[in-house]
């Protein structure tokens, strides 16, 4: 059994997500009947679970980008050292927030997009994690830091806390 399900009551497990995810597979199947287009046009509801000190705005930030995507959160301010500790993610590795999602662990600012991407793919991993705050990363990005963009690589981290590279942002420079 993975770290993922081996938890504390208070992270969810396949009943939990699969009861959180019904209601998203509802309004999925009467956006069908609407037409190809309207469920073209509609974001995909994925549901996440959140961990993040309840000061961090950029946390926030975060939230938000992932939500324009289609995430529906659910938020604990308590911090995400134990969790983070629990589900086994190497402390190099961490950030300021961490989140599950179809089973796996998103650690800081990991842009939405590989997010879906690590779904569609499935791979076997505990998940993605882009340590540290880099400027630039969703949640790292409002006008506060002038247009910076620094290079910052998103992880796919191995059960066993070991990683690759699963996508590079370059960056740019200040305009």
């Amino acid at each position: 059994m993975s770290p993922l399900h081996t938890l504390s009551p208070h992270i969810p497990g396949r009943r939990q997500w699969l009861a959180a995810a019904l209601p998203a597979v509802g309004a999925g199947m009467a956006l069908a009947a609407l037409g190809p287009v309207a469920l073209a046009a509609a974001p995909q509801s994925t549901p996440v679970e959140l961990w993040k000190d309840p000061q961090c705005g950029c946390c926030q930030d975060w939230v938000e980008h992932m939500q324009a995507q289609g995430f529906v959160f659910t938020v604990h301010p308590t911090g995400n050292a134990a969790v983070r500790a629990r589900l086994g993610l190497p402390s190099q590795l961490g950030s300021c927030h961490t989140a599950l999602v179809g089973g796996y662990l998103i650690e800081g600012h990991v842009p939405a997009a590989d997010v879906r991407r690590l779904l569609q793919q499935k791979p076997q991993a505990l998940g993605l994690a882009v340590p540290g705050m880099p400027v630039g990363s969703p949640g790292m990005d409002g006008p506060v830091y002038g247009n910076r963009r620094d290079p910052y690589d998103v992880l796919l981290v191995a059960r066993d806390g070991s990683t690759r590279v699963f996508s590079s942002y370059h960056g740019k420079p200040r305009a």
